[in-house]
């Protein structure tokens, strides 16, 4: 019974740790050799309601050779409707 309390307190100091080293940067990928930070994905602004998102998420629409991205399909059809009234 001893055992399996040490072992559980064991685990939960790893696991405390590994969440700190992420948070606070530490923890890093080895691509040969070099160390490099991971990268999640860009975030980017809805031109429509100005939420930030991340690119990977959107909802993309390409216009006059522009790409713009959108947190929604309703804010991109807002966008449309309002530069459709300008033209």
């Amino acid at each position: 019974m001893r055992l399996l309390i040490l072992l559980g307190l064991i685990y939960l100091c790893y696991r405390a740790l590994k969440s700190w080293m992420i948070q606070s940067g530490l923890s890093q990928n080895t691509v040969s050799g070099d160390t490099t930070q991971q990268i999640d994905d860009e975030m980017i602004k809805d031109p429509v309601c100005d939420l930030y998102f991340p690119k990977k998420d959107g909802v993309r629409l390409k216009s006059e050779g522009k790409d713009y991205y959108f947190c929604s399909s309703d804010c991109r059809d807002k966008f449309v409707d309002m530069h459709l009234k300008k033209q």
